[in-house]
């Protein structure tokens, strides 16, 4: 937790590799210290296929899913840093967004929590 799953035009790929979009979305995800830099997980969806307001222009959008207990101020610094940090990296690309959804801890559940003597901590 959290994981950052980024869906991207795959033009995206020739301006940047995916293991440096990766590595930018973790940055600027530690830099918010939201987040202990080894719980953060990053994943790339490529689109050969996709519509930008019947457009096909270049595009990349961050889903942050995280943890339920941050601020409002919290959520839109992150979001706000992402798509920041993201326009420095690709600043040819018109399209770059972010978004943060919730998982609800009380409905959140992992294989580690398995173990009875895990303790679930925010940090």
């Amino acid at each position: 937790m959290p994981h950052f799953i980024i869906d991207c035009s795959e033009d995206i790929l020739k301006l940047h590799s995916q293991d440096e979009i990766i590595e930018q979305v973790n940055l600027s995800a530690v830099s918010t210290k939201l987040f202990h830099k080894n719980d953060i997980k990053v994943r790339v969806n490529v689109f050969e296929k996709y519509s930008t307001g019947n457009k096909k222009e270049n595009f990349i959008h961050v889903f942050a899913n995280i943890m339920e207990g941050r601020n409002m101020e919290q959520k839109a610094n992150l979001s706000k840093t992402i798509v920041k940090d993201l326009a420095s990296l690709l600043p040819s690309v018109a399209h770059i967004g972010t978004n943060v959804i919730e998982f609800e801890k009380a409905s959140y559940f992992n294989k580690n929590m398995l173990d009875p003597n895990y303790q679930f901590s925010m940090p």
